[in-house]
């Protein structure tokens, strides 16, 4: 047992308080110095560090008005919608609860997007911070789950038919496929049964392991730190400032600076937050599509079924992969595998061995329809991201040092991502396919050429100590 502090007898009521606590409870003041006083950042930190925190804050706002929101829903399919008009016609705030929440789902994924994009730019992914990204990706596909479930909830048409054509999607998977699928919905068709378990997930077990995930990250970046705009590492320099000789001479104690500098970003978010909530809180149909506000029919299939927008770049991909794309991804597999085997060093047996697992791959693909490679497509632009750190050959780390021309891949990335996007939402065409199909290719030629665009050109030298200009 730790022995207690003292504390002198004319110490003012507070200290007096915050001492009675210590002595109490010191696990908590340690965690408050290692995570929040002592726990030194980069001195040079960007408003693109500021996202972290609004998805802890958007985060919280989800909780808290789920719990509200939970009060008064009915996870039962014959009175699930008229719980919803309920909460916006008669619970008092109500609608402000469930606006706040709709919004909150969008927000969320606004923030992370760009979070995670300053994690791209700034090589945030890279040793010694592969776990950290891992737990990052890990809580990026909760949060998409937990999304999914979610827009079940509300019992509309465009929530009934958008889980009915995505649970479907998992019936194309040969041989457990349609059991699989089955196990899902709980019924042979989106019902209560199906209802219930969403409801069950969104509410308990997704929001576990979102929270236990959210810590790991934590933890995880505090326990090596911070990366920063110029990539450089804090802890390798010199030792030593005005708050601790030990301390990285380049860091400075996250509370209260970087506390104050993430305070103003929720200022700013909340306004906008605020703004979207009170005056747009459909947002033209893209937060909360309008299909959603007529009753769940079973027998009414809407004109149009399409997921709401975050969902959206990985739908097109999705629908991009037709019978006539298969033979363009078939070319790819052939080209790569022609590539391996006598462009680069391996033993010839390794060489054998690339071009019989090209040639059952193209059999398979040839063999299996091409539903299933669509929801393979889908589901491996979300997991190679978290490949993203071993993909990487780049000698420096931050955008900032790279070859001139990487900031152009990057802008093609992103400007094919957000076309990609709005394909999604829209009906579909001949042109729209073949436009998706183009972006689908481009996406995936982004990470999966990236051990060999990466390391070309001339980088820029790294200083040895961060970069900081006072403002």
């Amino acid at each position: 047992m730790a022995e207690f502090k003292e504390i002198s007898p004319n110490a003012s009521a507070g200290a007096k308080l915050t001492n009675w606590f210590e002595n109490r409870f010191p696990t908590a003041f340690d965690a408050y110095r290692v995570h929040m006083s002592e726990y030194y950042a980069p001195k040079n930190f960007n408003f693109w560090y500021i996202f972290g925190s609004l998805a802890l804050l958007v985060l919280v706002i989800q909780i808290v008005t789920g719990i509200f929101l939970v009060m008064h829903y009915k996870p039962d399919a014959a009175k699930a919608f008229e719980s919803v008009e309920y909460i916006m016609r008669d619970v008092p705030w109500g609608w402000l609860i469930r606006y706040m929440h709709s919004t909150g789902a969008s927000a969320f994924f606004v923030v992370v997007y760009l979070h995670m994009f300053r994690g791209l730019l700034y090589g945030s992914y890279r040793k010694p911070r592969e776990l950290v990204w891992i737990f990052g990706c890990a809580i990026f596909l909760a949060l998409m789950a937990e999304a999914f479930m979610g827009y079940l909830l509300p019992w509309g048409q465009m929530s009934y038919w958008g889980a009915q054509v995505i649970v479907n999607l998992f019936a194309a998977i040969p041989l457990v496929g349609p059991d699989l699928a089955l196990l899902i919905r709980g019924d042979y068709v989106v019902s209560d049964a199906t209802l219930n378990r969403f409801f069950s997930f969104h509410v308990i077990a997704v929001p576990l392991v979102l929270l236990g995930l959210v810590v790991a990250h934590l933890l995880a970046l505090h326990d090596v730190g911070s990366n920063n705009p110029d990539g450089v590492e804090i802890k390798k320099g010199p030792k030593g400032n005005r708050w601790s000789p030990n301390a990285p001479a380049d860091g400075i104690p996250f509370h209260p600076y970087y506390s104050v500098h993430d305070i103003f970003g929720v200022c700013v978010f909340l306004m906008v937050f605020s703004a979207v909530v009170f005056f747009a809180p459909e947002a033209g149909g893209y937060f909360l599509e309008y299909n959603n506000f007529i009753p769940a029919d079973p027998m009414v299939t809407p004109a149009h079924i399409a997921p709401v927008w975050y969902f959206t770049p990985f739908y097109s991909m999705l629908r991009a992969i037709t019978a006539e794309m298969m033979y363009a991804l078939v070319a790819c597999v052939v080209l790569a595998a022609a590539f391996g085997v006598f462009k680069a060093r391996m033993p010839v047996l390794f060489k054998g061995i690339v071009a019989v697992a090209a040639a059952v791959v193209v059999a398979l693909m040839l063999a299996i329809d091409a539903k299933f490679w669509g929801v393979v497509v889908m589901g491996g632009a979300v997991i190679i991201l978290f490949f993203l750190p071993w993909l990487d050959n780049s000698p420096v780390k931050s955008i900032r040092y790279r070859p001139s021309w990487h900031k152009y891949v990057y802008a093609v990335f992103v400007v094919n991502f957000v076309i990609l996007a709005y394909l999604g939402v829209q009906p579909p065409s001949p042109v729209g396919e073949r436009v998706s199909q183009v972006g689908t290719l481009l996406y995936f030629g982004f990470f999966l050429l990236m051990p060999w665009w990466s390391a070309k050109g001339e980088t820029k030298p790294v200083p040895d100590r961060v970069t900081y200009k006072a403002h």
